[in-house]
């Protein structure tokens, strides 16, 4: 790896764009060939397509993402191209590629259920996927094309987690999703690297957001962001494409997008890249949920699962458990606990993705049910039980200085985020236990490898996907790398259209 030191200079020294860190990021994604890319890379991409459409098949009937959906089949594609599906509607129609990795990337992310990587800032490198899927049908890649495209951008999206910190200054992480998504574009359509230098500055500089999308009363913006940046990344590419160029140098600026909207004009940042010939590994550093929850609740959801049986009698919790205290790092006890300030995070009242941010109503749930659903968990009716209100008012989070350490250990098997559960009941009992990582974590307990991917395919896809379907998805996934470009067709699950379309139908209509 080369360490690449960025900072902010005056428009009067004029730095040449071969220094700048796009151009440099760029360069690793025209850089990235089949020669870079190992066979574990590739067997972790062939995973993260498939969890990308085990959670789209889930939440398909979701109303953003059906409203997504209808904004995407008003724009058929009408030219230029073979145009993209959009999950749900079948292979058939095609739409605007752009239109249809919004629709996707919706999907994708709605549920708060794929893949992850926490370091300096906070990402869903699985979001990548739609943008590239949907130009790899309009423009007839295959396969390995996809492939390419995805390896690049996972590695130049976690390159930037690493170094950049966007939550300090309130910053979305979706600014760091459209680079890496230009990347992969850049990669899979082997554009020159001055195309994709200019699209990775449109497309941060029109991304480039405010974190209330996740604070307060959470909407359900959180799951359209990452999908329009997916779909400004595309708009960036194809006007660089056309020779059109963008502010420069974005991130060095003085101007910029370090200077004023970061650590200001005197801070430096260190950003880590591949060397040439090196082979793209980043994404063997990302990792999946088990459960439909923010990435930092994962480990304290199979706590709660396994703490539980040391607590007693199951009914009780909400009368004999006078606090429940979670010591955890300076990350989960800000943007998911009672750090953040946020009351919304204690009313029974508030939204899915409220609570899918909400460590103290996640962790009363769990310790109740022994376990988490992606839909039974946050009805409104569960919510609002009375004794889950008891217990869930008396949990609490702290910042401890050891779990903060752990969360940015350097050693990615040595990292943790999870917490110490410090239970105590009204006579005086106390019972504690911690969980560094998630089961599912490549260091945890029961590390997800295909088997387990395919197994979630399953259980999301039952009841929208039939049986015979699901295994075509399957086979098509796993043959990724040899896939043709009608062959990408299969990577969309066919799914139950008609009931769709009725409850489509039923949408309030907008402007298209």
């Amino acid at each position: 790896m080369i360490d690449h030191r960025v900072r902010v200079h005056p428009s009067a020294s004029h730095l040449p764009r071969e220094e700048q860190l796009a151009w440099k990021l760029a360069a690793v994604a025209t850089g990235t060939s089949a020669a870079e890319i190992d066979a574990e890379s590739a067997a972790m991409a062939i995973n993260r397509v498939i969890d990308n459409a085990a959670v789209a098949m889930a939440s398909l009937r979701r109303r953003p993402v059906a409203v997504a959906r209808a904004q995407a089949t008003a724009h058929p594609v009408t030219g230029g191209g073979a145009g993209a599906t959009v999950f749900g509607t079948g292979s058939d129609f095609r739409v605007a590629p752009e239109w249809a990795a919004w629709a996707n990337g919706t999907a994708v992310r709605e549920l708060d259920f794929h893949d992850t990587f926490l370091a300096a800032d906070y990402s869903h490198p699985g979001d990548n996927i739609p943008p590239l899927l949907a130009v790899a049908q309009h423009t007839g890649r295959s396969g390995a094309d996809l492939l390419r495209g995805v390896i690049a951008a996972y590695e130049v999206h976690v390159a930037l987690v690493r170094a950049i910190c966007l939550h300090a200054h309130r910053i979305d992480h979706v600014a760091h999703l459209s680079a890496a998504t230009a990347c992969g574009l850049g990669a899979m359509l082997k554009l020159d690297t001055e195309v994709v230098y200019q699209a990775v500055q449109q497309a941060v500089h029109t991304t480039t957001a405010t974190r209330q999308s996740r604070k307060g009363e959470i909407s359900s913006w959180k799951a359209f962001a990452p999908a329009y940046a997916g779909k400004a990344a595309i708009e960036a590419v194809d006007r660089a494409m056309r020779g059109e160029g963008a502010p420069s140098p974005i991130y060095e600026g003085e101007d910029g997008y370090l200077a004023w909207m970061l650590d200001g004009k005197d801070a430096e940042w260190t950003v880590s890249l591949p060397a040439p010939g090196e082979p793209r590994r980043a994404i063997l550093d990302t990792y999946t949920k088990e459960h439909s929850a923010e990435y930092q609740a994962q480990a304290v959801i199979d706590l709660a699962r396994s703490l539980r049986e040391k607590l007693g009698p199951v009914d009780r919790f909400a009368e004999d458990i006078e606090s429940v205290v979670l010591h955890t790092s300076h990350h989960t006890h800000q943007v998911i606990g009672s750090g953040s300030g946020d009351p919304q995070k204690y009313d029974p009242e508030a939204s899915r993705e409220t609570l899918d941010h909400s460590v103290p109503y996640i962790l009363a749930v769990a310790l109740q049910d022994g376990g988490w659903h992606h839909e039974h968990s946050y009805a409104p009716e569960r919510a609002r039980r009375a004794d889950t209100v008891a217990l869930w008012r008396r949990i609490s989070t702290v910042e401890d200085a050891e779990w903060t350490t752990r969360y940015h250990h350097p050693d990615p098997e040595k990292r943790a985020f999870g917490g110490r559960a410090v239970v105590t009941f009204t006579d005086g009992r106390v019972v504690e236990q911690e969980l560094a990582v998630a089961d599912a974590h490549p260091a945890g307990a029961r590390p997800f490898a295909r088997e387990q991917y395919a197994a979630k395919f399953r259980t999301l896809a039952e009841g929208v996907v039939e049986p015979g379907a699901q295994r075509v998805f399957l086979a098509a996934a796993e043959s990724l790398p040899e896939l043709d470009a009608r062959g990408l067709d299969a990577l969309f699950p066919v799914s139950d259209d008609v009931a769709l379309a009725r409850s489509d139908a039923e949408l309030p209509k907008g402007l298209f």
